[in-house]
């Protein structure tokens, strides 16, 4: 049975799509056959190709099973906004459905699937619902990008609350040092360590032109059982 794991950050901006790509390098290290998903993603550019969204593009680069870009983000909006808004701005709808069944396709294809959510845990997919009540309905593992800042101790376990009010399993959190000049990291990574459950898969350092590094040695994927 293929694994299946929904990647989130306490917020957007926090470094979800370098803890994917981390993890996907990992896992080629491993030699696991791992697919990247990227199901819903605003802020994409209209190419000849048809609309592309960088984040996406990276998780198929990285990715160990090769795949076509529309394997990758099935919900590629332009407008670089909320993906409820992006989706009214399209009239489009996103549907549970599209995402399951791109899901499905890649559990086909390969030994585990990361899926990359967009924002933080609870962004609205519409006026009234959430991509994690899709993550919810497929009843998946979820894995946490905690961007080291000030502030981001309650907006991790906040998040970790959240996600186990849910009734799903925070199976594990990455730490991604989005700020250098931070003080007292070592403290909060003790206390992220001491307050969030799930183990620590690894920590990212801040470093330029990270998108375009390999960063399989900062990850460890034993606490996910592969």
């Amino acid at each position: 049975m293929t694994n299946a794991f929904f990647l989130t950050g306490t917020d957007t901006e926090v470094g979800k799509t370098v803890a994917s790509r981390a993890i996907l390098h990992a896992a080629a290290s491993a030699n696991i056959k791992m697919a990247g998903y990227k199901p819903v993603a605003s802020d994409s550019t209209l190419t000849s190709e048809g609309m592309r969204n960088s984040d996406a593009l990276y998780i198929q680069a990285a990715s160990v099973v090769e795949l076509e870009y529309d394997e990758v983000n099935p919900y590629a909006f332009e407008a670089p906004i909320s993906p409820h808004l992006a989706a009214e701005h399209e009239d489009r709808v996103i549907d549970f459905d599209v995402l399951s069944q791109g899901l499905e396709n890649l559990k086909a294809k390969s030994d585990a699937v990361l899926i990359e959510g967009a924002g933080g845990w609870r962004v609205p997919i519409s006026r009234s619902d959430y991509l994690s009540s899709w993550v919810k309905r497929e009843k998946l593992p979820v894995i946490l990008v905690v961007g080291v800042k000030l502030g981001c101790l309650s907006h991790a376990i906040l998040t970790a609350e959240a996600i186990q009010h849910d009734g799903l399993e925070l199976v594990g959190w990455v730490a991604n040092r989005i700020n250098p000049g931070l003080e007292n990291y070592a403290e909060l990574i003790r206390m992220l360590e001491d307050n969030l459950p799930g183990k620590k898969l690894g920590e990212i350092p801040y470093m330029p032109g990270i998108k375009k590094r390999d960063l399989s040695k900062y990850i460890d994927l034993e606490p996910l059982g592969l």
